[in-house]
């Protein structure tokens, strides 16, 4: 059975800001402190989708959380009206309204994993929210994450909705950033590949040094078994500590698979050649590996140009493409790597280069930005259609960011209450828009 790989992209909100919250995440670090451009952000997002959808794929948008998180403020010690939170906060704890204020939830490959019903025991697709437990102000999205996707997931006899994983960092899950389907032509089933960076209790297990490593191997685990997978179609790999520790934070910053294809750097996995060969057999012979070594590109050279960030998809006619960032065309050697693979005999036949600056200053690029859903015919039939991309929602959502973003967002910025006023308003609307009721907190008060 080949599935509709369906890609849900979040859309990025008014608070798109650049903190350098996220420790480990190179480009996060190096643009901290500068100006963002949330409308910018909003816009390059939307044109993605929108991008995705006219080569006819199955495009979907996830909403925003609400932000600044005054819920959280509160229970960090800040009282008062609303506005007082927020201007409290920015005296008194600027980072930490920072924190609360992060926009990092447009990034929804780590917005959960999910499991399609074709490759689970009881059939329904299987939803977990990434816990997110390694960095705070991500730690703060779970809940929200589990209430929109129930939303547009809701059919109990087609979908099954899990709590995140309880803990801390010996249970760190960073959801779909780590995990990835694969299947080999006419498979009735998939095969699915759990990369962490370390074991949670393993004192002699090689782990970064440098870095955290963010996903545990016993985590992936946890995610399996409520996803009610087989284990003899599930692999739980080892990234290499050492990228870790050289900036790739998730998997997704240094390999990239579909359906049979594997994309990946020489230096992706801690032991790659039987990786790959375990991978081939599980895939009875038809996996399509395709190795950029580090002579061609060196593992800083992927990072800053996030060429394993790319999505790869199938077009409707049955032709492989790959979904890159501008910058990974504009890296001489990630762009002599590209042309490489294209005239290589593998899948992957062309190539479109997407606009994505905005997220990409904050570490995230195409790949980044979408959660994806396997689902079959009758799965895509259940879904939320008011959520689902056409020329008509991208215009409406296209006005509505024209309407409610800000222009220029700084740092300082964030203690302005009216910021968060204006935010509650767009997002307000944009329930109306996409017919999600009462979704937000402030909604509900």
């Amino acid at each position: 059975m080949t599935l509709i790989e369906a890609n849900f992209d979040g859309i990025v909100g008014p608070t798109h800001n650049y903190a350098g919250l996220s420790f480990g995440n190179v480009a996060s670090f190096a643009h901290a402190g500068q100006v963002s451009h949330p409308r910018e952000a909003a816009l390059q997002g939307l044109a993605k989708m929108k991008y995705l959808a006219d080569l006819g794929l199955v495009q979907g948008v996830l909403p925003p959380q609400e932000r600044p998180d005054v819920r959280a403020l509160r229970r960090l010690g800040f009282d008062g009206t609303d506005r007082q939170v927020i201007e409290r906060a920015a005296r008194q704890a600027p980072r930490l309204l920072a924190l609360t204020s992060s926009a990092s939830s447009m990034w929804a490959a780590n917005a959960a994993t999910v499991a399609p019903g074709a490759d689970t025991a009881d059939g329904r697709a299987h939803f977990t929210p990434a816990s997110l437990s390694t960095t705070f102000h991500r730690s703060l999205e779970p809940a929200a994450t589990g209430a929109a996707l129930r939303r547009l997931f809701a059919d109990p006899e087609r979908f099954a909705h899990h709590d995140p994983l309880p803990g801390g960092a010996q249970l760190g899950d960073e959801g779909a950033a780590n995990h990835t389907r694969l299947e080999a032509p006419g498979a009735a089933h998939g095969v699915h590949v759990f990369v962490y960076g370390r074991t949670a209790f393993g004192a002699d297990a090689r782990r970064p040094r440098q870095f955290p490593a963010r996903q545990t191997r016993e985590a992936s685990e946890a995610v399996a078994r409520l996803s009610r997978l087989s284990p003899d179609q599930t692999f739980f790999v080892q990234q290499n500590p050492d990228v870790i520790d050289r900036g790739v934070f998730h998997n997704d910053v240094i390999a990239v698979g579909h359906r049979n294809v594997l994309l990946y750097h020489e230096s992706a996995f801690a032991d790659g050649a039987a990786i790959v060969e375990l991978l081939d057999r599980a895939l009875e012979g038809t996996l399509a590996a395709v190795e950029v070594s580090a002579s061609e590109a060196t593992v800083e050279q992927v990072v800053g140009s996030y060429l394993f960030n790319s999505q790869i998809v199938t077009l409707p006619e049955g032709s492989v493409a790959l979904i890159a960032p501008l910058e990974a065309r504009e890296d001489a050697a990630t762009h002599q790597v590209v042309e490489r693979i294209l005239a290589d005999d593998n899948p992957i036949a062309s190539v479109h280069y997407l606009d994505v600056r905005q997220s990409m200053h904050n570490g995230g690029g195409p790949a980044c930005l979408r959660l994806r859903v396997p689902l079959d015919e009758d799965d895509l039939g259940a879904v939320h259609a008011p959520c689902i991309l056409d020329q008509d929602l991208h215009a409406r959502l296209s006005a509505w960011v024209e309407r409610h973003y800000r222009d220029e967002l700084r740092p300082e910025d964030l203690g302005d209450p009216a910021l968060m006023e204006e935010s509650r308003e767009a997002l307000d609307q944009l329930t109306e828009i996409l017919k999600l009721g009462s979704l937000y907190p402030f909604q509900r008060i």
